[in-house]
């Protein structure tokens, strides 16, 4: 993780939080072709690590499910309500509350109704997520189910949720610097943190990043899966960052 980005602690003597309460369940969602790839050893050392706190950890390994990224008219099991002219946001929104989208969505909506953390598990594509995940917010975080209008950001219909990103970089931490090549990597994670994830009203840990490991020796690749452990450990004890303008961009 970048040192320029810390964990927030939780505060002594405070009140027991939502995510504080035993028996936890984890939403790991993972999107990496290869399980043998740090991103698979970041996932599976999360499985274990949480699984010996006592947590419930469920994975849904998207290339595995072959998860179908595309947001069709396919996602409609039911009659639309403009045939004539689709609007996919509409239809499903109406389709979510006749309980008539399709099952592969309902099933991963399931889970993040059931789960108290998520965790996103990917290499930073373009700035962004793989294809295959993005599928799955475009299709998953649907009006209806993860916000509606009103009903958004700290109002988000999943908010009392955990989620956290744990990310892989293609490029060092110096080429994520505000003087680096690439800028702050704060920027990349506004729409990712701010316009997705706390729109739908998550409460989002600091990321962890594990900046260029197709650079990194061996020994710092397993580094680099000993720190998520040794993190998650006392994942449930974090603050969640300030989703605001200044926490990505500055005052």
């Amino acid at each position: 993780m970048s040192d320029s980005v810390q964990p927030h602690r939780r505060q002594p003597n405070r009140l027991r939080r939502p995510w504080d309460s035993p028996g936890k369940k984890v939403l790991i969602v993972y999107a990496h072709q290869e399980p043998r790839s740090l991103n698979g050893s970041l996932k599976d050392v999360a499985v274990a690590e949480l699984s010996q706190q006592g947590c419930t950890v469920t994975v849904s390994d998207l290339y595995a499910m072959n998860f179908e990224p595309r947001a069709t008219g396919k996602d409609i099991t039911g009659t639309l309500s403009n045939p004539g002219f689709f609007n996919y946001g509409v239809e499903t929104h109406k389709a979510y509350e006749k309980r008539s989208l399709s099952s592969d969505i309902t099933e991963e909506q399931k889970k993040l109704q059931e789960a108290d953390l998520v965790i996103f598990q990917f290499p930073l594509y373009w700035f962004s997520v793989p294809a295959v995940l993005k599928g799955w917010m475009d299709r998953v975080l649907c009006q209806g189910f993860a916000f509606d209008f009103p009903g958004s950001y700290d109002d988000g219909f999943l908010k009392g949720k955990l989620a956290i990103l744990s990310l892989t970089t293609g490029g060092t931490a110096s080429m994520y610097s505000k003087t680096g090549v690439n800028g702050d990597f704060r920027y990349f994670l506004w729409p990712l943190q701010h316009g997705t994830l706390h729109f739908c009203g998550f409460n989002v840990l600091a990321p962890q990043i594990s900046f260029g490991p197709e650079m990194a020796s061996e020994e710092e690749r397993k580094g680099m899966v000993a720190s998520w452990a040794q993190r998650l450990k006392t994942i449930w004890e974090e603050e969640p960052i300030q989703c605001s303008h200044p926490w990505y961009f500055g005052q």
